[in-house]
């Protein structure tokens, strides 16, 4: 008995070990590339191209992706007693993406953009949206126990869809021959990387009808306008520079905020593995494992935070030089002009680690309302002070507009997080 029982503890602690790597890979992959690439292409095709590319993936493109996305992936992956089966998100997903796509042309119909730019930033739509659609095949492999498994998709359909972009692009075919590149690697990654291998799982039921969906988007409808909302406040500042200062200023932007990526991405090896635990610690009432818990990881991400704020103040402006060195002497003292902003980037993007890490803990206690309502206070403000800002500031105003906004939603996070789970100790003390 005791061998067997060896030789499972044996086997959770491979599983537990793969999950942690290959959940480590894959972000690392997805968050260098949505990193590098906008730098990348502001070498290669210039400022202006640059530019459009940058907003374009990263702003546009993401906005879409989260419509496609729906705010479904804490629900799915939470869903441990499956209340929906994996057919009832996919098709769910089906209709999500859908829409991405229809707003996304709806978006860009009405800008008044150069018909190059509308291609392009349509492209990186479609490419981000595909990028949604794998997420339900993702979330499925994580609620069956398989993270590793999002892992490696996550960094073979990257690889792949970067991969023809950079070689496509380095041709001299152009950005428009690149970005289209980028979408059919996409779509082959997804088959080979998620569709192939979800069908190997045993456990996964694909039925799904009409009446399970629709429950489906009312018990989501909330984290997604949420998680849309979340967005909007986040790149406010950028769409602020696109709006008032152009395309090259949204390039030169996106390189100094590309430190945002490396944030989020240690903050993901951090509080993604431990989300089921969290759940389950909630759900038994544990109360205090999942404050303990909770405190451990704010400690871990607070700690990576005065690290990064701490080495781009020491070391940002050498940074920014090489950076300059690397894009060509054309772009000599663009970047180093903006190492105040790029400190203020880096220090916002410790504050939205942090109120990520509690809007997950909202999520496993269920609180889509408060969610929602920080939500919309934060999308008023970003909606009036990132606008000013940047046309008084220009720059330095969008990266300010931006570190502001991460300090308040921070705060209506974790304060709202913890209000709710001290009332929920007090009445599990009093029903005892």
């Amino acid at each position: 008995m005791k061998h067997w029982t060896h030789l499972l503890m044996k086997t959770r602690l491979s599983l537990e070990k793969e999950n942690m790597i290959w959940n480590m890979t894959g972000s690392f992959f997805y968050a260098f590339a949505s990193m590098v690439l906008s730098f990348l292409v502001l070498r290669i095709a210039g400022e202006e191209q640059g530019g459009i590319f940058s907003f374009g993936f990263s702003t546009v493109g993401q906005q879409m992706f989260l419509l496609a996305y729906f705010g479904i992936r804490p629900f799915h992956i939470t869903d441990g007693a499956n209340q929906y089966r994996f057919g009832d998100y996919l098709h769910h997903r089906y209709g999500t993406c859908f829409l991405a796509l229809l707003l996304g042309a709806g978006y860009l119909a009405v800008t008044g953009y150069s018909w190059q730019k509308v291609q392009i930033i349509f492209l990186l739509i479609a490419y981000k949206v595909i990028d949604g659609f794998a997420d339900v095949y993702e979330s499925e492999f994580q609620r069956q126990g398989c993270l590793y498994l999002t892992g490696r998709s996550n960094t073979f359909r990257t690889i792949l869809s970067v991969g023809v972009f950079l070689v496509t692009l380095c041709s001299g075919a152009g950005l428009f021959a690149a970005c289209v590149a980028a979408v059919l690697g996409q779509i082959a990654g997804v088959v080979l990387f998620d569709i192939v291998v979800l069908k190997e799982l045993p456990k996964v039921d694909y039925n799904w009808n009409g009446t399970q969906a629709r429950a489906l988007t009312a018990s989501a409808i909330l984290l997604f306008v949420s998680v849309f909302l979340d967005f909007y406040i986040f790149s406010a500042a950028k769409y602020a520079i696109d709006a008032h200062l152009g395309d090259a200023a949204s390039g030169y932007f996106n390189v100094i905020f590309m430190p945002t990526s490396v944030i989020n991405l240690a903050a993901g090896f951090v509080i993604r593995p431990y989300l089921t635990y969290l759940t389950d610690c909630w759900n038994a009432h544990r109360f205090s494992d999942f404050s303990k818990k909770l405190l451990t990881i704010m400690a871990v991400i607070g700690g990576l935070t005065v690290l990064a704020v701490g080495g781009t103040v020491v070391l940002g402006k050498p940074v920014l030089v090489l950076l300059e060195w690397l894009l060509g002497a054309a772009y000599s003292g663009k970047l180093t002009a903006l190492w105040p902003a790029f400190v203020m980037i880096v220090l916002g993007g410790g504050f939205y680690a942090v109120l990520n890490l509690y809007y997950y803990a909202l999520v496993i206690l269920r609180k889509q309302k408060l969610i929602f309502g920080i939500y919309v206070v934060l999308t008023v403000l970003a909606a009036v002070l990132a606008p000013k800002m940047t046309v008084a500031f220009g720059i330095l105003g969008a990266a300010a507009a931006y570190l502001v906004l991460m300090v308040i939603m921070a705060a209506g996070f974790v304060g709202g997080a913890w209000i709710e789970i001290k009332r929920e100790m007090k009445e599990e003390r009093h029903d005892g």
